[in-house]
Parts: structure tokens; C-alpha cells; sequence
């Protein structure tokens, strides 16, 4: 490509005297290319020897690794193909360059090229302080591409004598995490304690840590939080939903045929929580839905878009934090693959990590089991889906009432799980004569179902499991109502 171009190239051959040996092992690991780079050119001892040996200054270094974890996602990859896209003289000579830095520019990251381009053209050099930027962003280039290799070589096995590509585990012997700071924050959990925002090097941005901040003020730790579980939240539903969050639990939940409807439903749950709270869209804000929302403090909004008319229906609320999220139509899409493996969640202990799957399972009418002498009526059924996708997403132990495809009733976080339903009770703005009720775990005692029944509830779904189970689906046989058994927990702690 580059004398397709007109450059003036040398092959690295012609450069060292030596042919290219091994196979291509080795073809850079040579003296004149690397006392070319790594020869300091304010200490005369180093000129004067690199003269006498004919080494002339290589100034800049353009490297692009083997593409090792493509080879290794690769279906049918075999062990030689793992091995042999291991690189060893770019990361040779990425380290050289980086470590030499006060001399040589090292560049790693094609989206480093226009840059770096304009500056030698403007200057004829690349600046010292963009050499120190580069040499780091190389190195820790280096360091993740090193943990990469680690790990996909516990893939591989020894077999009368000759090597196996083994399936990943799920949970290799070591895990090697590499993030990049994104932004600072305000504040964490509180403003004493400091905070950033990091995502994953070297993944395209995307959900909540991708997003693009279109107006507002600064975001904190809270602020994240609260918006991923409102984000999370409204990618469970395929039609225009609205979601309200309020201190990582959601206080309003709705998917209706359109998305100002949606929000109206979801903010009639709970109004008074709403207050202060942070949304989440899975459709592009239009002007109605940014109309109704004004009229309401709000901290931060999550959506894929905004139409001009919404943005200019918030333009006079300078604090309201509004995020645009890339990617959006194909999270939803993601989330809605049965069984789709999520990346790990960690989350850190004294002492350690903790890393699981992602919750996301996707629950099917096959896994539902209808338990009761009444089984639900469709509409029943239809809400029922949405309060268990609601309550999935609800502080353990989490009781969701709904109807007509919008919560109305949300207990979070008790210790006990008749208490959750009193709350969610107590915290419903209208009648709950018609309901349902999505339990995240099953209910130890029947009192909790007795509850919903005396609010009005109709139908039930939870997973089942207690050894009291009879009792609990004598209690809601004795008050005509529904229940099905889900065979799936969603603790989330």
C-alpha cells in the first residue's frame, strides 16, 4: 500500500542485511532496527557506537499487532494458527520505542494517524509531550495484548504429543482487565469520596459508560448508577418504553404503543418518587414525550436520540443531563436473544473480585408453569411478562404490581417479603383491583400472597421452590387468582 502510494519504502531485509528467516519469526529483531530506536541521541557514547555499527536513527515506529484475538475467536481455530499470530518482534519493537520516547514517537492506534500526521507536517517532529502520551497508550497497548495471549492459552492442551484448542472456560485461571479513563465525575456515592468513569480499552463505546453527555451539568457516581438501571431496564421491552429510576430501583416502569403514554403511565406509579429521578427511553425523544417530561424535575435522561423539538423543549433546564447512547438498537436487539450470554459482572470484595454472569436469561412461555386450579386469562399473562421484566431489575426481596403494561405498585429491598408487598401496597397512587404481581424469589409463607390478594391482585408469577409451596397455591386457589411458577430467581443484591 505505501509504494501503491509513492513512498519511498525499504523492505525491514534491505534495512538489517538479513533475509527474513523462520517462516517470518524473525525479521525485526536486529540490531539496526532496534539500536535504530533505542539509542539515546543525547548521550555520545550511544551516537558514536550506533555511527561505528552503521545504525541510523529510526524516529518514528508504526506498528499494528497480529490480530491474535481475532484468530482466537475464530471458529475451528487450531493451535498452530493461535501460536504463530502471537507477536513478537511488533510488541519488541513497541516496547523499545515507548521506552526510548524522549527520541522516538511510537504509534500504536490508527486513530492516531491524522493527528500525529498534522503535527509533522506542521512541525517536521512530533512534539515531546505527544511522545509521552504515545509511549504510554503503547505500553499499556502491550500489557493487554500480553493478558489476551495468557489467557487464551489455557485453551490449549497437550494430546500424545500434539497441541488442542480447547472451548474458553468460562472462568479462566486468571483474568486481565484493562480500562481506560473516560471522564472524571463530580463526586461517588458521596461528595467526599471521588470518582471516574472507565470503559473497556479497545471496545467501541457503548450503553451508559459510551454515552454522549448533550447537555447538563457534570455527571457523579449516582448518576451512573441510577441511569444503567434505568437503561438496563428499558431495553427488556421491544415497544416504546419509559422508565423511572430513583436510588438504583425503578419507580415507574411502562411499555405502551407510544412513548409519551408510556411515560405518563410510568410517572403515575409513583410521582412523588419521580421527583428528582433519572429515565431511561428505548425510542429517540420526541417532542411530546420531552414536552411532558419538563414539566418535572429531573436529574438525567437516558435515550437513543432526540428529535430537535425535544432538545429545544429542554434547552431552558441547564442542569438536566441529557445522554444520547450509541449502539442502542442493537443492545435491544442483543437483550432479546433467548439465553444470551452477557459480559461478566464484577464486583469488588475486601480482599477480591467477584465475577458472574450477567442476568440474562430470557424467559420463555415453554418455562412457565401454571400451578393453580385457574390458570391467567391473556391479559393476565401479557402483564404478568412485563411485571416479571420489571422485577428482575428490582432490589432483593422485590415485589412489582402491574396492569396493562404499566407498574403500579413497586416494594424493593426488604428483608422480608411481605413486607415488599405491604410497600408496594402502601406505595400505589390507584387501585390495585385487577393487578399482578411479579415476585423475584418465591414466597416462603402465604401470607405475602394473601396480601396481594386482599389489594386485589388476580395472578401471580414467581419461581416456586419453597417447601411451603403447597401452601402458598392453596392460599391463592382459596382467593381465585392465578399463579405461575417461573423455575427462575432474579436476586439482585
Amino acid at each position: 500500500m505505501l509504494r501503491e502510494a509513492g513512498l519511498p519504502v525499504r523492505d525491514v531485509a534491505e534495512l538489517t542485511g538479513w533475509p527474513e528467516m523462520l517462516g517470518g519469526r524473525v525479521k525485526t529483531l536486529h540490531p539496526k532496527v532496534h539500536g535504530g530506536i533505542l539509542f539515546r541521541r543525547d548521550v555520545p557514547e550511544d551516537v558514536k557506537e550506533s555511527a561505528e555499527q552503521g545504525i541510523a536513527p529510526i524516529d518514528l515506529v508504526v506498528v499494528n499487532l497480529y490480530p491474535f484475538s481475532a484468530t482466537a475467536r475464530k471458529p475451528g481455530v487450531t493451535a498452530e494458527e493461535l501460536i504463530e499470530n502471537i507477536d513478537i518482534g511488533g510488541p519488541a519493537m513497541i516496547r523499545a520505542a515507548a521506552k526510548n520516547f524522549a527520541s522516538v514517537a511510537v504509534v500504536t492506534d490508527h486513530q492516531d494517524y491524522p493527528a500525529i500526521a498534522a503535527e509533522i507536517s506542521a512541525t517536521r517532529e512530533v512534539s515531546a509531550d505527544t511522545r509521552l502520551r504515545l509511549a504510554r497508550k503503547a505500553f499499556a497497548l502491550t500489557a493487554r495484548y500480553d493478558g489476551e495471549v495468557a489467557t487464551d492459552l489455557e485453551r490449549l492442551r497437550q494430546n500424545d504429543g500434539s497441541l488442542t484448542v480447547q472451548p474458553s472456560e468460562r472462568w479462566p485461571e486468571r483474568v486481565h482487565l484493562a480500562f481506560e479513563r473516560r471522564q472524571s465525575l463530580r463526586y461517588g456515592e458521596n461528595p467526599h469520596q471521588s470518582a471516574a468513569l472507565y470503559v473497556e480499552a479497545g471496545a467501541l463505546l457503548a450503553g451508559i459508560a459510551g454515552a454522549r453527555q448533550l447537555q447538563g451539568k457534570e455527571l457523579s457516581y449516582n448518576n451512573l448508577v441510577d441511569l444503567d438501571a434505568a437503561w438496563k431496564l428499558a431495553l427488556e421491552f421491544s415497544a416504546p418504553a419509559a422508565i423511572i429510576v430513583k436510588h438504583n430501583n425503578p419507580c415507574g416502569a411502562a411499555e405502551q404503543t407510544t412513548l409519551v403514554e408510556a411515560y405518563r403511565r410510568a410517572l403515575a406509579c409513583d410521582p412523588v418518587s419521580a421527583y428528582g429521578g433519572v429515565m431511561a427511553f428505548n425510542r429517540p425523544l420526541d417532542k411530546n414525550t420531552a414536552e411532558e417530561v419538563a414539566k418535572l424535575f429531573v436529574e438525567c435522561i437516558a435515550a437513543p436520540g432526540y428529535q430537535p423539538e425535544a432538545l429545544a423543549a429542554f434547552a431552558s433546564k441547564k442542569n438536566l443531563r441529557l445522554l444520547g447512547v450509541p449502539h442502542a438498537t442493537q443492545d435491544l436487539g442483543e437483550l432479546h436473544q433467548a439465553a444470551r450470554p452477557g459480559k461478566p459482572e464484577l464486583r469488588r470484595i475486601s480482599g477480591g473480585v467477584l465475577l458472574q454472569e450477567s442476568d440474562s436469561e430470557i424467559l420463555s412461555a415453554s418455562d412457565l408453569k401454571v400451578v393453580t386450579r385457574r390458570a391467567p386469562l391473556d391479559e393476565e399473562r401479557r402483564d404478568l411478562m412485563f411485571a416479571w421484566s420489571v422485577c428482575k431489575h428490582v432490589k432483593s426481596n422485590a415485589i412489582v404490581f402491574a396492569r396493562a403494561g404499566a407498574t403500579l405498585g413497586v416494594g424493593a429491598g426488604q428483608m422480608s417479603r411481605v413486607d415488599s408487598v405491604k410497600i408496594a401496597v402502601m406505595k400505589a397512587q390507584s387501585s390495585l383491583a385487577g393487578s399482578v404481581v411479579a415476585s423475584d424469589a418465591f414466597f416462603p409463607f402465604a401470607d405475602g400472597v394473601g396480601e396481594a390478594a386482599k389489594a386485589g391482585a388476580t395472578a401471580i408469577i414467581q419461581p416456586g421452590g419453597s417447601v411451603r409451596d403447597a401452601d402458598v397455591i392453596a392460599a391463592a386457589d382459596a382467593a381465585n387468582m392465578a399463579m405461575l411458577f417461573t423455575r427462575m430467581r432474579h436476586f439482585r443484591h
